[in-house]
């Protein structure tokens, strides 16, 4: 990804979805522009999801997931239908597909009712339209279109734009925080899990925050700030930090400075912050041989000093004293069932849309497993949770 390309996280995720042979390939391609999907008249030509980030007017920054049928049938169609049930979870606009001529069959049923269910806003599709003798009027939920002679798309795509104005909302990793000419130090270890000659992107991203607040970002790196604070003239109204320098950074900024770490903004940005302060001290519940699962969002390289599989480890048997089975888990691999495991530790989700984040965050509570984010169990384990969400009153005000 580069510096001026929009984060897969931050753009709307509109998966298409139906049966085999409905026209979805088809109506991707129509509305995208572009030949994204290979289509055929063979059913079953979509074998595994396809995907595309692009901008696409009027909405702006999207993700468009093409699916398999739904009505994949044999041993690797079941394959194929449990693929695309794993795509809703990350679907911020579900677009069911369905051939006007056949109409609405029991496949694009059960999508509808897993829609509803996981409360999915969702557009019904009717394609090949042109076959009909006369174009059916469009309600609020539903339009007929024709893929092949591109009738009706563009209104399908100001349907879409209206569904993405209707679920918008507004979040912000830090700005709402600060005010107006608000000095902001950003504490930016350089170690050698760093990537190489670049930030990070929930660095970047709260940099860019910071600036739309009118505020000013200052980066250091841990080894220099101790000298820095000391030679600015104006006090800082907060420092973020990269959460492995919690420890040494907290003993640097004096406590009338507000401090946090980039992975807590990012856990409230996504939604999973309150979860992840209620979920954290299940760290002092540990016993030998309890199984914790390290969860990150993306798949980057593995570094010798890596925070997942290096660092947390390692604090978790510090401060526990136990015997711990710890696993991992990158990108799409989160597990479904997750009772095996006594604590769930996620990663900020910067590369995962908020949709996605919530839905990891359900599957834990449903089945009753306690889960946190990798800021939080860090202040946890330095001791220091309460100093790093006092920027947030309901959840400083509920610690002890």
């Amino acid at each position: 990804m580069g510096l001026n390309d929009t984060p897969s996280g931050e753009r709307v995720h509109i998966g298409f979805f139906g049966r085999r042979n409905a026209g979805k390939s088809s109506l991707v391609n129509a509305v995208t522009g572009q030949e994204i999907a290979v289509v055929s008249d063979t059913r079953g030509t979509t074998t595994d999801p396809v995907k595309k980030a692009m901008e696409l007017l009027p909405i702006g920054p999207v993700l468009v997931i093409d699916t398999p049928g739904f009505d994949d049938t044999g041993a690797l169609g079941e394959k194929r239908v449990r693929q695309t049930k794993r795509i809703l979870n990350r679907t911020d606009i579900a677009v069911l597909v369905v051939d006007a001529v056949e109409g609405l069959q029991d496949s694009d049923r059960e999508l509808l009712a897993l829609f509803e269910e996981k409360g999915i806003p969702f557009l019904l599709v009717y394609n090949k339209a042109d076959l009909l003798e006369t174009f059916p009027e469009e309600t609020p939920q539903q339009i007929f279109v024709s893929a092949l002679k591109k009738e009706n798309i563009d209104r399908l795509k100001e349907k879409l734009a209206q569904y993405k104005e209707k679920t918008a909302d507004v979040r912000y990793l830090v700005r709402d925080l600060l005010h107006p000419g608000d000095l902001v130090v950003l504490v930016i270890p350089l170690d050698g899990s760093a990537p190489k000659g670049r930030l990070i992107l929930p660095q970047q991203q709260v940099i860019r925050d910071v600036l739309e607040a009118g505020a000013a970002a200052v980066c250091v790196r841990d080894s220099e700030l101790s000298v820095f604070l000391h030679q600015l003239e104006k006090k800082p109204a907060m420092v973020i930090t990269d959460s492995q320098a919690f420890g040494k950074v907290s003993a640097l900024v004096p406590e009338d400075i507000l401090l946090t770490s980039f992975s807590i903004l990012m856990a409230r940005y996504k939604g999973l912050l309150e979860t992840a302060v209620r979920g954290v001290s299940a760290v002092d519940d540990l016993k030998d041989g309890d199984r914790i699962l390290i969860a990150e969002g993306c798949t980057h390289h593995r570094q010798c000093e890596d925070i997942g599989t290096v660092k947390i480890p390692a604090w978790l048997k510090k401060h526990t004293g136990k015997n711990l089975v710890i696993e991992t888990c990158s990108g799409q691999d989160f597990p479904e069932d997750l009772s095996p495991y006594a604590l769930v530790i996620h990663c900020g989700g910067c590369m995962l849309n908020e949709r996605e984040v919530r839905y990891r965050m359900k599957c834990a509570q449903d089945q009753a497993v306690f889960m946190t984010n990798y800021g939080i169990a860090i202040a946890y384990m330095h001791g220091i949770l309460k100093r790093s969400v006092q920027i947030f009153p309901d959840l400083y005000t509920m610690l002890p």
